[in-house]
């Protein structure tokens, strides 16, 4: 499995989980955020977008963490192992706030361009808490039934219930590494 989608609610460690998969297997690291985000919040045009995707998932392997829809095909007309991390709510919403308030407060730069604020955060009608509100259980409903959809057959998925089954996941793969064990990235 040298081609891998970690997909879920926004907060629950999609880039992170992405990063260290990508590490350990020596594999290129894709965030489907960089590509998508222009300056000031601004979303690049649909085309610029899906060349973007097309041109940096064209190696032989890849971690890439996102949840465009827009770009799914592309992702999974070669994808071999999605990886859905499918926490609870009030685990990704808790989650999505602390990250979203230490970004804010350090100033952090996100994707070379643009930092996190508290009138976005909390007062837009395009908060990232709201979205997550609104979106949470839709995400969840049309990931399950892509699970169940013929379409994707080829595609393993891996369903991760909580952060600590995801650790220990990570961490089962990290033993088998170190003791120059093929990943079997399956359990």
């Amino acid at each position: 499995m040298r081609r891998i989608h970690i997909i879920g609610s926004a907060g629950t460690g999609k880039t992170s989980l992405a990063e260290k998969l990508a590490q350990c297997l020596g594999i290129p690291h894709v965030e489907l955020d960089d590509l998508h985000w222009e300056e000031n919040w601004q979303e690049a045009e649909l085309e610029i977008f899906r060349g973007r995707v097309h041109q940096a998932l064209s190696g032989d392997a890849w971690v890439v963490d996102g949840n465009y829809s827009k770009v799914r095909d592309i992702v999974w007309e070669r994808v071999q192992l999605v990886v859905w991390l499918d926490y609870g709510l009030m685990v990704a919403f808790w989650r999505l706030l602390r990250r979203s308030l230490r970004r804010w407060l350090t100033g952090e730069l996100l994707w070379g361009r643009n930092r996190e604020s508290l009138g976005n955060l909390f007062f837009s009608r395009d908060s990232l808490l709201l979205y997550q509100l609104k979106t949470h259980r839709s995400r969840r409903e049309s990931y399950q039934a892509k699970l169940q959809d013929p379409a994707y057959r080829s595609i393993r998925f891996l369903r991760q219930h909580s952060p600590r089954q995801t650790r220990q996941w990570l961490a089962s793969l990290e033993d088998n590494q170190s003791r120059g064990e093929r990943w079997n990235l399956d359990r």
